[in-house]
């Protein structure tokens, strides 16, 4: 949060904005701009995006949340439909052959053997 709010603050600078300038556009406390520069984990989301808005880099937002797009096999899975759980990972079930050892009693030697 920290390197986010400096960064913000250095963008800010560069656009020749003080800190109640850029309160004031983005509809926020001059509170919450010292707050997110200082990088207090206190502020709302919303104040922060209203920052991003007036910082214009909102565009940026999908670097670093990109749309999740479906591998083609899921898309034919889903058939049209979009998902909404998550599901638990398969955990594969105990073996239905029973295994021997080598040398028990009524084992073939050469079963288990791929020499």
């Amino acid at each position: 949060m920290g390197e986010l709010g400096a960064r913000m603050a250095r963008i800010r600078l560069e656009m020749n904005l003080t800190q109640a300038q850029l309160a004031l556009q983005a509809g926020v406390s001059k509170r919450t701009v010292e707050r997110l520069e200082s990088g207090e984990v206190a502020t709302q989301i919303s104040g922060f995006i209203r920052v991003c808005r007036v910082l214009e880099l909102i565009d940026r937002f999908d670097t670093l949340i990109p749309e999740p797009l479906p591998s083609p096999v899921a898309q034919l899975k889903l058939k049209g439909r979009t998902r909404k759980r998550a599901s638990a990972p398969r955990i594969a079930g105990p073996s239905r052959e029973k295994w021997k050892w080598a040398d028990a009693p009524g084992a073939d030697a050469n079963e288990g053997d791929e020499r």
